[in-house]
């Protein structure tokens, strides 16, 4: 299994602000002291201008460098821009290490489902699960899925590849929640499973297992997973009652997929997002 991450993602932070880097650093330490996963570290390669404007304009890219605030969530800092590019190069680096057989988990900050091709939101810059699969789909990779278990709709996501051909989108997801989208199917290719808030953990495995038969009828030569750990029970930020074994049998539902798949993290802002993303990737590894 290959992690792809660079220490640098942890080098922006917003006071009062949810989106510890703190998480990261401790997540990093508890992969390099365990020893059931076998690990192999990889950091991100390069992103290019064309790779971005797949799925972002160029405005948007040049709005990233003016210092102002973006809304209420989502601040401008110091080099946001070239942190959110990491985070791209990252799920790129990811994509291309799983179509070479590898199991890969791209752990950086910041995330990127909820940026659309002209606005970054809900604490997204850049789109790393869509510039991934648009960039798989440009290099010759006939069908690609993105599967979002975040707790927020990724509506950035779903709105970059809605109809766009060969792309295929499923998500599960608190409604009513931040940002209020995914209450219905979309498009040609854009499936949402709005879960009410306190969903009973065995009635949400359902509405991911329909997610994950969707995927199978699709069958995407790649899956682009939209990892978020928020729908975890002790999560700030939402209002699910999932705990460590459920994101584990979501590791296993995955790998009996039998695609080569890359995992990007997104939300999930516990303390115990460690755990969280272990038992994930003991199940993807099959342990």
């Amino acid at each position: 299994m290959t992690i792809v991450t660079d220490e640098r993602c942890t080098g922006y932070h917003a006071p009062g602000h949810p989106e510890r880097p703190q998480r990261i650093r401790a997540t990093l330490e508890r992969l390099r002291n365990q020893t059931e996963l076998p690990l192999q570290w990889v950091a991100p390669g390069e992103v290019t201008e064309e790779e971005l404007l797949r799925a972002h304009s160029r405005a948007h890219l040049q709005r990233l460098l003016e210092p102002r605030d973006f809304d209420l969530d989502t601040a401008w800092l110091p080099d946001i821009a070239e942190h959110a590019r990491r985070s791209v190069a990252a799920a790129l680096t990811a994509t291309r290490q799983a179509l070479r057989g590898d199991c890969t988990f791209s752990l950086m900050r910041p995330p990127g489902h909820h940026a659309t091709r002209d606005r970054a939101m809900g604490f997204c810059y850049l789109n790393n699960a869509a510039v991934a699969a648009l960039t798989a789909r440009a290099e010759g990779i006939g069908r690609v899925a993105v599967f979002d278990f975040d707790v927020h709709h990724g509506n950035g996501t779903e709105d970059i590849l809605l109809d766009q051909p060969g792309a295929f989108y499923v998500s599960v997801h608190q409604h009513p929640c931040y940002p209020g989208t995914g209450t219905q199917h979309r498009g040609s290719n854009c499936r949402n499973y709005p879960m009410p808030p306190a969903t009973p953990p065995d009635e949400y495995r359902q509405a991911l297992l329909q997610a994950l038969d969707d995927l199978r009828q699709f069958q995407p030569a790649l899956l682009i997973v939209s990892a978020g750990f928020d729908a975890y029970a002790r999560d700030p930020l939402a209002r699910q009652l999932l705990e460590a074994e459920d994101f584990h049998w979501l590791g296993r539902q995955i790998r009996a997929l039998a695609c080569p798949t890359a995992s990007l993290l997104e939300g999930g802002y516990s303390r115990d997002l460690p755990d969280l993303i272990v038992a994930y990737l003991k199940g993807l590894h099959g342990l």
